[in-house]
């Protein structure tokens, strides 16, 4: 599977994701601002991907620096830049976080040595993504029972990553499996995610999927039509609440009430240990202009008031597991993730 970003040739190449499925255009990106621009602007979305395009986003800046330079303070308008991009996934604030760690202990080092530090540091944050992703989804093996129609929301797969996904890594593990599983993807309004990126990568896979509109989920629970829904995340306290893409939430109500599992996949570095409980998840708004077209098209009233919340959070209660790269992570999850927390 193509990766949603990578290093090459002194920049950040990247996907469009907005032009996906119909079109496959890349981006060659060489100042923080064109990254930072390329985050807002959705061209790459999905937590841990955003985590890796800021950390380049951070090397493409020291790159651009010359010889005495105020290295301080150059840093820290790159960094506030690539901060303030998107509110709500913490695998953004995780990666600026752990490249500015890198940049402290090694900004005395002299700028060309500098340059070299920062840029193998964020090779390894993408390195180490795929690799965690790979052990989420043997991790969640067990989970999948043979020949399950498994329900997914919004696209946690490789162009979600670098290059594996969380919810559709433990897909991807599944039927290397040889599990007879078949995938249910939400379309995911208003961005759409679902039914332009997922469904393009689970075809390219050749794993049988099918998609539908959000608003079907419930009927064909009823139905008996899907065994579980396993989706990714942006955010998660400490006490297990999980922010993710809009439209979550619903669906965890609607499994719970039909007694079917309801699992979340993700990376360590998407808990936010300092925060409670779901509550205190900041929760992006988008362009009114997101609901009102899609591709240009004005679906509505070009005036009419629009509420766009780009994600949600969905209670510790409704979900039956979380799923890491250090294992299955069950009910009572707040003592579950302190456990956690303290071995790192």
């Amino acid at each position: 599977m193509l990766p949603a970003i990578a290093w090459k040739k002194q920049a950040v190449v990247m996907v469009d994701q907005r032009l996906l499925p119909w079109k496959e255009r890349y981006l060659r990106l060489k100042t923080v601002d064109q990254v930072a621009r390329a985050i807002e602007d959705m061209a790459i979305r999905g937590a841990p991907a955003i985590g890796i395009a800021a950390a380049y986003g951070l090397v493409l800046g020291i790159r651009s620096l010359k010889s005495g330079t105020d290295l301080e303070k150059e840093f820290n308008k790159f960094y506030r830049r690539l901060w303030q991009t998107r509110p709500t996934a913490r695998n953004l604030f995780w990666a600026l976080e752990r490249m500015k760690r890198v940049f402290e202990e090694n900004k005395e080092s002299g700028l060309s040595r500098l340059k070299k530090i920062m840029l193998a540091e964020a090779r390894a944050i993408e390195k180490e993504d795929l690799e965690v992703n790979k052990r989420i989804g043997q991790n969640g093996v067990s989970l999948i029972p043979e020949g399950a129609t498994i329900l997914t929301h919004c696209n946690a797969g490789a162009l979600a990553t670098a290059g594996y996904g969380t919810a559709l890594g433990v897909i991807r593990a599944a039927f290397s499996h040889k599990k007879k599983i078949k995938v249910l993807a939400c379309e995911t309004r208003p961005f759409l995610q679902g039914a332009r990126l997922t469904v393009w990568e689970l075809r390219k896979d050749r794993i049988p999927v099918t998609l539908i509109t959000d608003n079907m989920a419930g009927w064909l629970m009823r139905r008996g039509e899907i065994n579980l829904v396993i989706v990714g995340a942006d955010r998660i306290a400490r006490n297990g609440d999980t922010a993710n893409k809009i439209g979550t939430y619903s669906l965890a109500v609607l499994a719970r009430e039909h007694g079917i599992p309801f699992y979340v996949a993700a990376p360590l570095s998407t808990f936010d240990f300092s925060l409670h409980s779901g509550r205190d998840i900041p929760i992006e708004e988008r362009s009114p202009d997101e609901v009102r077209r899609v591709r240009g098209q004005l679906l509505t009233l070009p005036d009419v008031p629009v509420k766009n919340p780009a994600f949600d959070v969905t209670p510790a209660r409704l979900i039956s597991a979380i799923i890491t790269e250090k294992g299955v992570i069950k009910p009572p999850f707040s003592a579950a993730i302190k456990q956690i927390r303290n071995q790192l």
